[in-house]
């Protein structure tokens, strides 16, 4: 018996949907979706998901319209990129139906990025932060405790 086994469709369902909730407000939600994406793959691949059809996405790349699928894990929908086969196998719904919504749920980020992470097997690189570099103009770095003290003539 894996991990996966233990975790029952309705938490990962709860878990993709805290994380895509989150994604949505990050400034940077390139992970989240990632993990999202990749999640729903797999519970597509265990037959797990469903792939419900096309929507027209509501936020248009550079004014072009483009399309997003729609998937159903359990109660809840969520749209991930389709591929080039479900264009030709699904039926494209048209704009966005209001009728899929999800049922509110309270979960932590931190709780539904560890149910994810087991689900997909997925081993975060733990890299100490960086600490971001101080970049304003008026910014002057101290030479505090830089200095040798006392100061030596060093002649050659």
């Amino acid at each position: 018996m894996t991990n996966t086994d233990t975790l029952s469709l309705q938490e990962i369902a709860k878990a993709l949907y805290t994380v895509n909730r989150h994604a949505k407000t990050a400034p940077e939600p390139q992970h989240l979706y990632y993990i999202k994406k990749e999640t729903i793959k797999r519970l597509l691949l265990e037959k797990r998901a469903k792939k419900i059809g096309l929507h027209f996405s509501e936020h248009p790349k550079l004014s072009n319209q483009h399309s997003t699928l729609l998937v159903q894990v359990d109660n809840y929908y969520f749209h991930i990129p389709p591929s080039k086969e479900d264009f030709q196998e699904l039926k494209h719904l048209g704009a966005l139906d209001q009728n899929y919504r999800n049922p509110q749920t309270k979960m932590s980020l931190s709780l539904a990025k560890k149910i994810i992470y087991q689900y997909i097997d997925y081993k975060p690189d733990h890299k100490k932060p960086r600490k971001r570099q101080f970049n304003s103009s008026y910014y002057t770095p101290s030479s505090l405790g830089k200095m040798d003290w006392p100061p030596r003539k060093t002649y050659r």
